[in-house]
């Protein structure tokens, strides 16, 4: 096994990885701060924290070094930014090689015009978010993911956002709660 040749502190580090971060109330507050407006100054997240502002420095620190909050970033809304066109696809490999795959996943990272792809289970092997400016910027986008792989590209045209991306249902997690409950 990889993780016993490897050295005790390495090792730690690996389950560290595929293990949840220990969150407490305060790390909460934080996150929950964070996900509303992520503008929020250093100050004004300690008052929220109940925090000095070099505390919440470092707190906000850990969470970022720890990768639970993996980039701070504005929402830009398509539409006003000149990108009027939104589209989900649904999109099938023609061959399923680890070579194909790689040229595909390729491809969809190196287009400005899609801004989310995940890899899912079930009859579609991807579903991409895409904007596009016009038609015609929308078809050269599915033309070069249908020459770098994609064999069924199923198209759907979103009307309107019934909910804008919401912040994660935090909680404090168990490890933590019970510590806390021990003091």
């Amino acid at each position: 096994m990889l993780a016993e040749s490897l050295p005790l502190r390495a090792n730690y580090e690996i389950i560290d990885r595929e293990m949840a971060v220990l969150l407490d109330d305060v790390d909460i507050r934080l996150l929950t701060a964070l996900q509303g407006d992520a503008d929020r100054t250093n100050v004004e997240l300690a008052r929220l924290a109940g925090l000095s502002p070099a505390a919440t420095l470092h707190r906000v620190r850990r969470l970022k070094e720890s990768g639970v909050i993996r980039v701070i970033s504005a929402r830009v809304d398509p539409v006003a930014a000149g990108f009027p066109l939104h589209v989900y696809v649904a999109a099938s490999l023609a061959r399923h090689e680890p070579r194909a795959t790689l040229a595909f996943e390729d491809q969809v990272r190196a287009m400005p015009q899609i801004t989310a792809a995940d890899n899912v289970a079930g009859e579609m092997d991807y579903l991409l978010s895409i904007v596009a400016r016009d038609v015609a910027e929308l078809q050269q986008v599915l033309a070069r993911l249908a020459t770098h792989g994609g064999q069924r590209l199923v198209t759907y045209l979103r009307l309107e956002e019934v909910k804008p991306p919401s912040p994660l249902p935090l909680a404090p997690t168990l490890p933590a709660v019970r510590a806390r409950r021990a003091r």
